[in-house]
């Protein structure tokens, strides 16, 4: 009777092991198909304001052609790496994002340009993947954990998380300082759907958050034959020795495992643009590493723990 319980235990954890590797590599082929060349269509609006005189600003639509590269493939991390093609002929680097297999370090956005360290219990992201999130010169912009699905011919994740001001309303307004995500992003049988459901919030010191505005956005990724973004492939081929040794320097200063605040602008321009002189100039690893280090705000001492 004993061995045929214990039989049937292990046959039941043999039979759990190979459904998890199989649900691991549906994720796995899920996040993979948001590679290739895209054609994408951006759409924002916003739906809803608690302030009766809230004046509802105008929707934002753009299209753009996109290249997502995975340039990195392993059992428990994917990153993809985003590439804009404008006019056919020029390529500007895009967005990134990291998939992590039950990842437990995260980067949570506050607000005024700090992410605070959360080191997740792993219970909690059992299953899960972390989609982490970054500026276009790989400085974090937002993270967040979710279970893959895979039901009924959809695969989607789901994720709610905060973040900085998109490059479409930073530039344009300060009324809010948070965005409160609600991100899908749905493999489709054209490509895929960033769809997105947000609230606009303004977060001070010591106050309840205030919603502003809410909105609806939807990024529809149709893909279109490769050879349309050979451009962008060309040109990360000669750009990604130098952003391998970004993406380095980043990881030095992720690992330190601590809250992270950086400076919206040193010498009067952003790290970006600063970005752009390294960039031409082929700069090594250490001078990547100086130039990220003096955008790092140094932690003022507290006061309160002081002399215990």
């Amino acid at each position: 009777m004993k061995k045929s319980i214990i039989f049937a235990t292990l046959a039941l954890g043999v039979a759990f092991a190979m459904h998890a590797q199989e649900k691991k590599e549906l994720d796995r082929k899920a996040i993979k198909d948001m590679c290739g060349c895209f054609e994408i269509t951006f759409k924002y609006t916003e739906t809803f304001a608690p302030e009766i005189d809230y004046e509802k600003k105008l929707d934002y639509t753009a299209k753009a052609l996109e290249l997502a590269l995975p340039i990195v493939d392993e059992e428990n991390k994917i990153s993809l790496q985003h590439l804009l093609v404008l006019n056919d002929t020029m390529v500007i680097k895009h967005w990134r994002q990291d998939w992590l297999f039950e990842n437990q370090d995260v980067f949570y956005y506050d607000k005024d340009n700090n992410w605070t360290f959360q080191k997740l219990p792993a219970d909690a992201v059992k299953g899960q993947w972390t989609q982490k999130v970054y500026q276009v010169d790989d400085s974090p912009r937002y993270s967040g954990s979710a279970t893959w699905v895979h039901f009924d011919d959809k695969h989607y994740w789901e994720n709610d998380t905060d973040s900085p001001l998109p490059r479409r309303e930073y530039s344009k307004r300060s009324d809010y300082n948070v965005m409160k995500r609600g991100n899908r992003q749905e493999i489709t049988s054209y490509g895929w759907v960033h769809e997105q459901d947000n609230d606009k919030i303004i977060r001070k010191e010591d106050k309840a958050d205030v919603l502003l505005a809410q909105e609806k956005g939807m990024n529809i990724y149709t893909k279109v034959a490769d050879d349309k973004c050979k451009v962008a492939q060309d040109w990360w081929n000669q750009h990604k020795d130098f952003w391998a040794k970004a993406r380095a320097s980043w990881d030095q200063v992720y690992d330190r495992n601590t809250d992270l605040t950086l400076h919206k602008q040193v010498d009067e321009k952003p790290l970006f643009m600063q970005f752009y002189t390294l960039e031409a100039e082929n700069a090594d690893q250490s001078q990547i590493s100086e130039l990220i280090n003096k955008f790092i705000m140094e932690k003022k001492p507290n006061k309160n723990a002081e002399g215990k």
